[in-house]
Formats: structure tokens, C-alpha cells, sequence
């Protein structure tokens, strides 16, 4: 039995494997109406979430399955005190397979010790959000026609952005991959994933406080928010915000074919004019998410198809 509590979990062939499934799946999605008849998915969401909790429900239901679980800790036993192994541990007795979101990093390993059936980490604290990144890689694949040779720019929040990290550690495995690291002086990338992912990897990367600067150059621009409250200083904020908004005006610099992600939910940071430009792919992000968990939760079932 699979859990996928990490990105890293994965082989480059399992991931090229999921991919290859969920294209396979928009291209025939009959074949696989009915794949998970019988099943039921569990979705346990410790805190809230509106995309990634309604795309695992879609998911399981476009399969054939049927859904059960709870989008507020406040409605269920966690609310009397109950630890989360004790909540997993009879959950997985209605349950064939677990998405669990919860504000504790570790808390989704911690499920794993007492399930009894596969559970997948929807995301805990700030620490790993595997099926985001899921999401990422199939849209890079589908816009690019690659995971391999790109110049991939991460824009906004990048030391505490969960969805950034995992990214960095998925791509970092492909060959031919650069990285132009955008942010506040604030909100660098941590000094652990230059040193363990990027440089031990061997990956050229440019670190630059300026978006403008480097969008000419990039096959990929992954937008974050830059986050007010992580600022100790209004002023410094006030002077950075606007350098971090995408707007039709800067896309005018950027590459034709270049393609604009976002993992969601996005405040300022992408002016809704950006949105009528081909290259912004973030909606499209979010189908290829339901996607890419389709294609997980067959091979965490290992149904046969």
C-alpha cells in the first residue's frame, strides 16, 4: 500500500507514468467512468479550501467512486479533541483512500501510521502540497510539450510558498532546467533549497529582486502572493507590492509561447486584464489538477484498466 506524502516520493518514471494516465483520461474519459465503482474517497479538511478539496471530489466522482469526509475540523470529532491517528484509523474503516489537509506540517505522515488505506497529503502548513505540484507538471507538459530544457521564473512569495518548493524539487530531476528566482530580499527562496535541491543538482539559477528584468527570458512564470503580513515593516511592503503585479504591460516583454501559472488563490498579484492572454494558464492549471488526481488515485488503488 501508497501514501504520497511528498512530491519527492515519486520517480521522474512514475510521474511521466500519471502524466501519460491523465492525458489519457481527457482524451477518453468514458474509458474511465466507471474505474472506481464501489470506492469510496475520504476527505478529511482539517482547515479550509475550496479548489483542491471540490477537484478530489471531482475527481473520485468522474471515476465512478463516491465521496464522504468532512470541510471543517469545527464539524467533526477533532472538535472534542480527537488526535488525528484515532480520526484516520476510523475513517479508513469507511473509506478506501484519504485526501487530508491539515494546518500541521507532518500531520498527513502521522495519518499514514494508522489508516489502514492509502492517504494522500492535500497540503500541510507550509511544508508540502504533492498534488498542486501535480497539477503544475501537467500543465508545463501540455503547454510545453516538455519537462525537460526550460527556463522556469517563480515570482512573489518564495520562502514560504509550499507550492513553490515542491515545484523546485520536482523539476530539479529533469535535465536542461534553469531557474530565475524573482522576489523581495524578504521572501528569497530558504538558503536549504539553494543548497540541498538547486546547487546540489547542479541547476543554473539567478536569484533578482526584478520581474521586469527577467520575463523576457523565461518559458514559465510561476505568480505567488506576496503576502503583507509576512512584512515586519508596512513601508517595505507598500514598496514592493506593485513590482510583483502581472499586467498586460509587462507581458508585452515576455515570449510568445511562454506560459503563466498560478497555484491559486490569487488577490492582486495577476491583473484580471492578464486573463484574456494565452499564455495565462492558471484556470486551465485548475483541470488539469482533477486530472492528474484521477490519474493518482487509480494508481494509489491500483485499479487495472
Amino acid at each position: 500500500m501508497r501514501n504520497l506524502i511528498d512530491i519527492m516520493q515519486l520517480s521522474v518514471e512514475e510521474l511521466d507514468e500519471l502524466i501519460h494516465t491523465a492525458l489519457d483520461i481527457v482524451e477518453k474519459p468514458d474509458k474511465y467512468a466507471e474505474c472506481c465503482k464501489r470506492k469510496k474517497l475520504a476527505t478529511l479538511f482539517f482547515e479550509p479550501s475550496t479548489r483542491t478539496r471540490l477537484s478530489f471530489e471531482a475527481a473520485m466522482l468522474e471515476l465512478g467512486g463516491s465521496v464522504l469526509g468532512f470541510s471543517d475540523a469545527g464539524t467533526s470529532s477533532a472538535a472534542k479533541g480527537e488526535s488525528v491517528a484515532d480520526t484516520v484509523r476510523v475513517v479508513g474503516c469507511y473509506a478506501d483512500i484519504i485526501a487530508m489537509r491539515h494546518p500541521k506540517e507532518g500531520a498527513p505522515l502521522v495519518a499514514t501510521r494508522t489508516a489502514g488505506v492509502p492517504v494522500i497529503n492535500a497540503g500541510d502548513g507550509g511544508h508540502n502540497h504533492p498534488t498542486q505540484t501535480l497539477a503544475d507538471l501537467l500543465t508545463i507538459y501540455r503547454e510545453m510539450g516538455r519537462l525537460n530544457n526550460l527556463t522556469i521564473g517563480f515570482c512573489g512569495d518564495l520562502k514560504f510558498g509550499r507550492t513553490v518548493h515542491s515545484l523546485i524539487s520536482a523539476m530539479s530531476r529533469y535535465s536542461g532546467i534553469r531557474f530565475v528566482l524573482i522576489s523581495p530580499e524578504e521572501l528569497k527562496v530558504p538558503d536549504y533549497m539553494i543548497s540541498d535541491v538547486i546547487e546540489k543538482n547542479n541547476i543554473p539559477y539567478e536569484i533578482t529582486t526584478g520581474l521586469e528584468d527577467s520575463i523576457s527570458k523565461l518559458d514559465i512564470l510561476y505568480m505567488t502572493r506576496v503576502q503583507k503580513e509576512r512584512f515586519f515593516n508596512e513601508a517595505d511592503y507598500l514598496r514592493l507590492k506593485d513590482s510583483y503585479v502581472l499586467t498586460p504591460e509587462k507581458m508585452k516583454k515576455a515570449k510568445e509561447k511562454m506560459a503563466v501559472l498560478h497555484p491559486l488563490p490569487r488577490v492582486n498579484e495577476i491583473s484580471v486584464a492578464v486573463d484574456e492572454d494565452p499564455r495565462a494558464c492558471y484556470f486551465k492549471q485548475v483541470l488539469n489538477g482533477k486530472y492528474m488526481r484521477m490519474a493518482l488515485i487509480l494508481k494509489l488503488l491500483e485499479v487495472k484498466i
